[in-house]
């Protein structure tokens, strides 16, 4: 695959100090370390090694990755290896595809304090979609689902929301028996939305008793319990609105749509379409306009504060499973839940075709014949050692606490 033409780390090296010396007593010491990673990232800065053809003697000089998931380059091999353990939990049944959105009032003070909201999010979430589903009423059953964070929108401004992807049925609480859902139906998104609202702020609530909540700023005045009860008034007197998109179908579209979502960042280095100038431009989509495609332009100063605004806190889990899926009881109940439907474990190549996941075995094949004849296989010269003489960005002054 090419190089695109325009990188993130590209910015970041060009304008970097740019903007360190506008936001860089506000930004954190991960952030910082962030733009430094990025911007290493398959340079001699990290090393790498020298691999040369039996063929044509052809020589490749290969750098390493830094594997930050925040890394626009380093997602492609995350998205293959963890699709390839998902195929095995993957059912004879339609998907849906349930989005959960962070109420726009909240997001200034889920940014000051990302790992609680972001946490509460994820509870708030995954008790509606598991009450719901289990009340007689509707459908009586445990469901299975995987939620994946997502904290942009297309133009990179703060907009935190799960994606939720079920498979369409559930496990009576005795086990023995698999009920599917309506065709085309879920559950009713009015419930839904409703008992969301309910759960997060009462979520919520809890963290600001506990004094888990911190306030910055122009939130200051927060910090305040009268001031915080009048924000909680306004935000419950909103609408909630949880999106439930038409079910995917069975199992090939299903790993179609988390090869394109589960491991995306903010903005893929595809999008970029010029720096000049000191000014980025980029394209995005614009959904509430018949999904039309646009190109916006921003200063790098301000592109690099919008980007930052989505780095994860250290060891936040942005993938989790619940229900039958949990990570605790997922193989018995997948096993119980096969034989119920006398379905097999599904084949790697019964689900979707090679060209589009790409598995470890094809792209270990297509990384070890060479690039120039196409017939050699490339073996291993020499390791590079990291390039001592890396300069990374200026240091920080006193940073704000990372959250």
């Amino acid at each position: 695959m090419s190089r695109p033409s325009l990188e993130v780390a590209d910015i970041i090296r060009r304008h970097g100090e740019d903007f360190l010396a506008i936001y860089g007593e506000s930004i954190s010491a991960d952030q910082k370390r962030l733009l430094d990673t990025l911007v290493a990232c398959r340079t001699a800065a990290l090393g790498g090694h020298v691999d040369q053809c039996d063929q044509c003697d052809h020589v490749v000089v290969s750098y390493n990755s830094c594997r930050n998931r925040h890394c626009p380059k380093c997602q492609g091999g995350a998205i293959a290896e963890w699709l390839e353990a998902r195929r095995a939990d993957l059912l004879p049944t339609d998907y849906y595809h349930v989005v959960f959105t962070l109420l726009a009032e909240l997001a200034d003070l889920a940014l000051q304090n990302k790992k609680v909201m972001y946490d509460i999010l994820f509870r708030a979430a995954s008790q509606t979609l598991l009450q719901i589903a289990a009340d007689p009423k509707h459908l009586g059953v445990q469901l299975g689902f995987l939620a994946v964070l997502h904290t942009w929108g297309q133009t990179l401004h703060h907009h935190p929301h799960l994606h939720c992807v079920v498979p369409g049925g559930g496990l009576t609480a005795d086990r023995s028996s698999w009920v599917a859902c309506r065709d085309g139906f879920l559950l009713p998104v009015r419930v839904l939305s409703s008992l969301f609202r309910g759960k997060f702020l009462a979520l919520l609530q809890r963290a600001f008793a506990a004094g888990e909540l911190h306030f910055h700023g122009s939130l200051a005045s927060l910090a305040n319990p009268a001031n915080f009860d009048a924000l909680l008034a306004r935000v419950r007197s909103k609408n909630w609105v949880v999106y439930a998109k038409p079910p995917f179908g069975g199992p090939e579209q299903v790993l179609k749509y988390l090869a394109r979502y589960t491991h995306r960042v903010a903005i893929s280095n595809s999008r970029l379409v010029g720096l000049q100038d000191g000014q980025v431009s980029f394209r995005w989509k614009d959904y509430a306009n018949h999904d039309r495609h646009r190109e916006m332009t921003l200063s790098a100063v301000e592109f690099i504060r919008r980007f930052l605004l989505h780095q994860l806190p250290s060891g936040f889990v942005r993938i989790r499973y619940y229900g039958f899926l949990a990570n605790s009881t997922r193989a018995n109940s997948l096993a119980t839940i096969r034989s119920l439907l006398e379905a097999g474990v599904p084949s790697p190549d019964s689900l979707v075709e090679p060209a589009e996941t790409g598995s470890s075995l094809q792209r270990d094949a297509q990384a070890h014949l060479c690039p120039a004849c196409g017939e050699g296989r490339m073996h291993l010269l020499c390791r590079l050692r990291p390039f001592e003489t890396f300069t990374p960005l200026p240091p920080l002054r006193p940073s704000a606490p990372d959250t």
